[in-house]
């Protein structure tokens, strides 16, 4: 998938922990772990728009589009 997310290095340069940024997104680990493996087939904008507020970041520090 041409799609790369980084959640794992802006959460490493936050030092952020993946059971703080879940608390803080209220999202689950399970699918927070989904979403930082690239295993995610879509991601909704109120969730993004919740992880670059805990994170203080832009979606595109999230999200990279690479192409083949």
């Amino acid at each position: 998938m041409p799609i790369i997310v980084n959640l794992d290095v802006m959460m490493a340069k936050r030092k952020i922990s993946l059971n703080e940024l879940s608390e803080r997104v209220d999202l689950t680990l399970s699918n927070l772990s989904i979403l930082k493996t690239g295993k995610a087939k879509a991601i909704r904008f109120s969730t993004l728009e919740a992880i670059c507020k805990a994170l203080d970041c832009q979606p595109g520090d999230i999200l990279e589009y690479v192409s083949d």
